[in-house]
């Protein structure tokens, strides 16, 4: 703490008091998801008035006092403030610098002013508390949450975006690299979280995967929640991330910044190899040059009254990509993103405010294609271009687009507060192919065990966007806060509307795959002529809707001060989804699911120095947008078989002739879908229960530690089921005619319960099919089981920290966990599977077998480690370091029934069962990060400049972070399955060490 006088020496005693009544809470709180709170006590509160001022914008507020002497300022924009206290009109104590951050509360109390007579009232008016005697431990918190402030994020050698600095919370770890750039929140897949700016969802609308983006420098606070948010919050069984961008004040200021990462200063990536060591892709020379170019301007366009903050991100990165050995091509890429943000604040009067923010974010890509000769190691003829916008050409989890946001705070009375909140958000996405020569390249795939395979001449050999894909969104949120004696009441409600347009098909139209004569599929029908030493197979997958998802909620949560020591929290929130296809019609409708939350916290000594708390709570997750564009409308996806004489230019087949029929893969045959049928009636929410309990100990000023143990357990999912048998069955059980029945291919259900299926069977006469969870039970001689829904989570996490003091900052934090059971939950990251909700999980009950292990984002032990020091007033040093435990490994192979030609898609290998991480585990990967920041004197005496460099990865260690799980090719030779020569094959590595420089500098107006 540090302490000045203007009018002369303030008495021991009287401070002592007052510096002990400053950590006694006894006050209560609720906060809105993008600013803070002040509360506290004053011991004697007659005639007092206390006054909050913004010491960057100038923003007043008075509040009152209750004869208890306790105040409360709800909804304070997070920045800087002076808060005082006022009696007849003189200011007799304050507090300066009081830093509101985003989401929590801050404790200001005061006993100077009540204690003091009227002469040393007089000392104490130029008392200045710009600092805490001990650690700030918010006792009126009973969540768990990580809360990054815009200096720390400058301060510790982190990627400069969201995500990075995510994974700093613990028991964040990074999702499966085939989804981008995204985090998993305590063992949940990367597809279940929320993403928050300035009070607005900006998701991912159509598959949840990542969200829009803004400029780094923009953020203020990043919060980080892992676990036991309040009812405010939902559509979230992961985690939430919630951002407060920076504001203008009421001095005019900015900056700039260039930041470079040279190809020439990375390490090379590891090339792959198979496990029987043949080269897979060589990749040493798959390096990029990053430029990034930043600006930022502050400050009042109306003193006092409103203000502009504006940011922009510029980044240009240039790399090439070596592509895989049996379809091996040279990429040239240049990617231009372009990150910008403008917020404007309007202090109408100091009770009532307005806030409206515009942020884009924009990505184009330009691919230049040739071939590539593996021999001699030199680029071949030009092939094409692969230009896209807005896209990921792999994951699809950057959204991008424009999003708009107002937001209006109102201080009705000081006990009465309102929040209303309305946004849009716009984004398109195109992907556009160019071909030098052919103008149709389909997708080759060669499985023949040959040593020159086939290559065609696609650009991607893979599945594409449709044209037309766009997302669009809109929402608003009303929330009341309402102070009554002991009770903090809020109630709001919390609508969003998500709309998408999106289909995929395969490059050129088609897939073809050429197979081996011996490896013939599981179908009678398929036949290759004698003599044949191949086949090929010809695949068509076809999609393409535009579907809607309206979700709706609305919630109640008192903050209830019992006693000084103890607050508890009570929270009910109830959620409404509607999924709509892509005719306009609703095939998923669900209500009241009610999500109570409750927690308490213990003030143990009354001084905000030792904190014990529990929560438990339900959360629920709604079926997202892109279920419907497969699941809920119209696609075609079919199978067909051909000998064939000679291969085209392209790779085509030629001189084919057809063996056996045509089979629609999941009876997806191009048919639109009937709403009624496509979903079972009354299905339940994906929600899942958490339970918490934890405790935050000061250890004196500067120290402070805990520890926290977490369960949760999934307790109901969605996905979609494949396999006719059970409605056959049943219809033969219970005398139904199902000759002329309509039955889809998958319908949507809750895996591992009973579930009622309406069915027509002819001429739209509906037939309930009710389906206990034996039912699902696969026929003899099989006779599999259905099992239940299994996904559980348990960790013990432990931290200890050292605030800024002495010139430096730290935190490591230990986290035990297990992430174990037969469903990741939306995601199948054990094949990478790109379809959250309809996953090839559930599919039928052979698939579920021996599933039930370590799922794939259990990381058993993880140690973060971060901090910085300010060696001197010109050198500051950063460091990052994570362990962690590998991923689980697994062998996915072939069932000998395979009811549903799946192929390789099993928990059995060489047709015995393969159980889930039954294989070990990935080697375990640790990462040091260093950054060096260097602000010259001869600058100026604000230090303007700043110079940086970055090394991440310091030791260079590539290991395996996920690998190839699926063990065998689906085929079987002689009665055996056809082992996978990929099988174990890398997929993923840690990234290679590599350098960031930058400079930058910020100058005042």
């Amino acid at each position: 703490m540090q302490r000045s006088t203007r009018n002369g020496v303030i008495r021991r005693s009287t401070l002592c008091t007052a510096l002990a009544l400053c950590f006694a809470s006894g006050a209560v709180l609720a906060q809105s998801n993008a600013s803070g709170v002040v509360f506290g006590r004053v011991a004697q509160p007659e005639g007092v008035v206390v006054h909050l001022q913004n010491l960057d914008t100038g923003l007043t507020r008075d509040v009152g006092v209750d004869a208890d002497g306790r105040y409360r300022a709800s909804s304070m924009p997070v920045g800087r403030y002076k808060v005082s206290v006022e009696r007849g009109g003189q200011i007799v104590e304050t507090r300066d610098n009081v830093q509101v951050t985003l989401g929590g509360g801050v404790d200001v109390s005061f006993a100077g002013a009540a204690s003091a007579t009227s002469a040393e009232a007089q000392n104490l008016e130029g008392v200045q508390v710009t600092g805490n005697v001990l650690p700030a431990i918010d006792v009126s918190q009973v969540d768990s949450r990580t809360v990054l402030t815009s200096e720390q994020l400058q301060k510790l050698p982190l990627a400069r975006d969201v995500t990075a600095a995510a994974l700093l919370a613990p028991g964040v770890i990074s999702g499966d690299s085939r989804y981008g750039n995204v985090a998993s929140f305590g063992g949940s897949s990367a597809s279940e979280n929320q993403y928050y700016i300035n009070g607005y969802a900006v998701t991912n609308a159509l598959t949840g995967l990542g969200f829009t983006s803004l400029p780094y420098d923009a953020i203020d606070q990043q919060q980080i929640f892992t676990g036991g948010y309040g009812a405010e919050y939902g559509r979230s069984t992961g985690g939430v991330i919630n951002i407060v961008t920076k504001r203008g004040g009421n001095t005019w200021k900015g900056g700039v910044g260039m930041y470079f990462q040279p190809a020439g200063l990375r390490q090379n990536p590891r090339n792959i190899y198979r496990k029987n060591g043949t080269l897979y892709q060589e990749r040493s020379d798959n390096k990029s040059t990053d430029t990034q170019y930043t600006g930022y301007i502050s400050g009042p366009l109306i003193q006092d009254k409103l203000f502009l903050f504006a940011a922009g991100d510029f980044t240009r990165s240039n790399s090439r990509n070596t592509s895989v050995v049996t379809a091996p091509q040279k990429t040239y890429q240049e990617q231009k993103a372009t990150k910008w943000m403008a917020k404007i604040d309007w202090n109408i009067t100091d009770n009532h405010l307005l806030e409206l923010t515009g942020l884009g974010d924009k990505t184009n890509t330009e691919r230049s294609v040739y071939k590539y000769n593996y021999t001699t190691h030199s680029r071949a003829g030009y092939i094409g271009t692969d230009n896209l916008k807005n896209f990921d050409a792999g994951p699809g989890s950057a959204p991008g687009g424009d999003v708009y946001i107002a937001k209006y705070t109102g201080y009705i009375t000081d006990d009465l507060t309102v929040n209303a909140l309305y946004g849009h958000s716009k984004t398109v996405h195109e992907r556009n192919l160019a071909y030098a020569s052919n103008p149709n390249c389909p997708w080759i795939t060669d499985n023949r065990s040959v040593s020159t395979p086939i290559v065609g001449c696609g650009l991607v050999n893979g599945t594409v966007l449709g044209d037309g894909a766009k997302d669009k969104t809109h929402g608003y949120r009303l929330d009341v806060e309402y102070r009554i004696g002991d009770h903090d009441l809020r109630v709001g409600v919390d609508n969003q509307t998500l709309e998408s347009y999106a289909g995929n098909v395969y490059e050129g139209g088609y897939r073809w795959v050429y197979q081996d004569a011996g490896e013939v599929p599981n179908r009678p029908d398929i036949v290759p002529p004698p003599g044949a030493d191949y086949f090929v197979e010809k695949r068509l997958f076809k999609t393409g809707a535009g579907v809607k998802t309206e979700q709706e909620a609305q919630y109640i949560e008192d903050h209830w001060q019992v006693t000084d020591r103890w607050m508890v929290y009570l929270g009910l929130r109830n959620e409404q989804f509607k999924n709509i296809n892509g005719d306009g019609a609703t095939y998923v409708k669900q209500r009241h699911q009610l999500a109570p939350r409750l927690g308490a916290t213990w003030d143990v000594f009354g001084d905000s120095t030792f904190k014990v708390y529990a929560n438990a709570g339900r959360y629920h997750l709604a079926i997202p947008s892109n279920v419907a564009i497969r699941g809920a409308s119209a696609s075609t996806y079919y199978s067909e078989y051909y000998s064939y004489t000679g291969v085209g230019p392209n790779g085509e087949p030629t001189g084919i002739a057809q063996l056996g029929s045509r089979r629609y893969l999941n009876g997806e045959d191009g048919t639109p879908l009937d709403p009624k049928t496509v979903a079972a009636k009354d299905i339940k929410a994906y929600y899942q229960d958490e339970y918490i309990l934890g405790f935050d100990k000061a250890i004196n000023e500067n120290w402070s530690f805990g520890a926290k143990a977490t369960y949760r357990k999934l307790k109901s999912s969605i996905d979609d089921f494949c396999d006719s048998r059970p409605f056959e069955a049943y219809a033969e059980r219970n005398g139904i005619d199902i000759t002329n029945a309509s039955l889809p291919g998958c319908y949507l259900f809750n895996p591992g319960k009973s579930n009622t299926f309406l069915v027509d069977v002819g001429g739209g006469q509906y037939v309930p099919f009710k389906l206990t969870k034996d039912d699902f039970t696969s026929p003899p001689p099989g006779n599999v089981p259905f099992p239940d829904l299994k996904r559980s989570y348990y960790s013990l996490d432990l931290y200890l920290e050292h605030h800024f003091a002495d010139s430096w900052y730290g935190r490591v934090d230990y986290t035990f966990s297990r992430s174990y059971g037969n469903s990741e939950g939306q995601l199948k990251s054990d094949i990478g599977q790109l379809d959250p909700s309809v996953t090839q999980d559930w599919d039928a009950p052979e698939i579920m077998q021996y599933t039930n292990g370590p799922l794939p984002n259990d990381r058993t032990h993880q140690l973060k480690a971060y901090g910085y020091w300010q060696a001197s007033p010109e050198w500051l040093i950063g460091a990052n370091v994570a362990v962690a435990t590998g991923r689980p490994k697994n062998c996915i192979g072939v069932d000998p029934v395979d009811a549903i030609d799946y192929g390789a898609s099993y928990f059995e290998c060489g047709l015995q069962p393969s159980p889930r991480g039954s294989k070990g585990r990935l080697p375990y990967t640790w990462n040091l990060d260093l950054n060096a920041e260097y602000r010259p004197m001869w600058a100026g005496e604000k230090q303007p400049l700043a110079f940086t460099a970055t090394v991440f990865n310091l030791a260079g260690k590539q290991r395996t972070v996920a690998q190839v799980d699926v063990g065998e090719t689906g085929a079987i030779r002689n009665g055996v399955p056809v082992q996978s020569i990929n099988y174990e094959r890398p997929i993923a590595f840690q990234n290679p060490r590599y350098f960031r420089f930058g400079v930058r500098y910020d100058f005042s107006l």
